[in-house]
């Protein structure tokens, strides 16, 4: 196999159009030769969330100019790709048909190789663009839909350990910023809140916290916040809520990752003790900072992708295409989109909007 590789990555499974070109080198020294990102933020607002049909007609009537953009940036022609990778899955169905469609239509002109990329995965895989993260390491995957400890074993190998049984993190904070009256998307806007409250003034349910075991829960947390927001009279109350907010959630992570790092000890003993936390929410600032304090305290290595990759993006899609493809795996091009995929096909189903995927 060539040693250097060069791949397209697409992404489309909710409101993001995104594309990228990733190459690895002989030396496995990797470059993010265009990362290009079309959010749909402001299409989306005035709904306080994503409408399906929308974004899909979005991704329809962008797709070809970013992907054009990304190659342009990259400075790499499509006839000097070594593959096509996109996200097949979890996700808006029509919203990963587009992207899906795109990949394979410019695969199968080129002949090159097409990678049916899983969303989750990607963002499993990202840290180790920019680290030599060997396997297995301890992954909290943390974004608006998913909110899962997975132990990494290695390329398409994830054993679920924890989940949410209710909502998934990410969720969490966009509906409370709309409960206290902040606009779509609520996490960065929390988090900027909380800098001038004081996370003192309330006292926030923390569900199922001493229950054994990783799995968590926001619900009970949520319904919290939507009782006290009808009594917010001022912003410095709005703050306050805010503050109070975040850091319950960071006493929640507290626990649960504690348990998830023993979990992963107790069966890797073995095993370097590796910390990856991944996802939209992985950007928040002091979420980073109570996570590696934690990691130091249990004698965990931590690794947090850069923040521009934490989010949805196509160049985590290419890096994973890469360590696939590198893994002997290849798809064809009939392969279909599919809006549930879960990592760890053989975790046991749990009711709940967290672990849909």
């Amino acid at each position: 196999m060539k040693k250097d590789l060069t791949f397209l990555g697409i992404e489309t499974s909710c409101d993001e159009t995104a594309a990228a070109v990733v190459r690895e080198d002989s030396d496995g020294n990797v470059k993010i030769l265009s990362n290009v990102v079309s959010s749909q933020v402001d299409e989306h607002l005035e709904f306080g969330g994503v409408v399906p049909e929308n974004a899909a007609r979005s991704h329809a009537e962008k797709i070809d100019i970013i992907i054009k953009k990304a190659i342009e940036d990259s400075k790499c022609e499509f006839t000097k790709l070594d593959g096509v990778a996109a996200t097949a899955g979890p996700g808006l169905l029509v919203c990963l048909m587009v992207g899906l469609s795109a990949g394979k239509s410019i695969a199968g002109i080129l002949k090159k190789p097409f990678l049916a990329v899983n969303h989750l995965e990607g963002h499993a895989l990202t840290p180790r663009i920019f680290n030599k993260i060997e396997f297995p390491y301890l992954l909290l995957l943390v974004s608006g839909g998913h909110t899962q400890f997975l132990i990494v074993e290695g390329i398409g190998r994830y054993k679920r350990i924890g989940t949410t049984i209710d909502d998934a993190l990410g969720e969490t904070f966009d509906k409370t910023a709309k409960m206290i009256g902040l606009e779509f998307p609520g996490g960065p806007k929390i988090e900027k809140l909380a800098e001038n409250g004081n996370e003192n003034t309330y006292v926030l349910p923390r569900p199922i916290l001493n229950h054994p075991g990783c799995n968590l829960s926001f619900a009970g947390l949520k319904t919290a916040i939507l009782q006290l927001s009808s009594k917010i009279k001022s912003e410095k109350d709005r703050e306050n809520l805010a503050a109070s907010f975040q850091k319950t959630i960071n006493e929640i992570l507290n626990v649960k990752c504690k348990s998830a790092m023993n979990e992963f000890s107790s069966r890797h003993q073995k095993s370097k003790k590796v910390f990856v936390i991944s996802g939209g929410v992985a950007a928040n600032k002091s979420i980073r900072n109570n996570l590696h304090k934690l990691s130091k305290e249990m004698g965990f290595e931590n690794f947090f992708p850069p923040t521009e990759l934490c989010s949805d993006n196509a160049a985590m899609i290419a890096w994973a295409g890469i360590e696939r493809f590198k893994n002997g795996i290849e798809d064809n091009l009939e392969v279909l989109a599919k809006p549930r995929w879960p990592l760890d096909p053989k975790a046991p189903f749990l009711k709940g909007a967290g672990v849909k995927y």
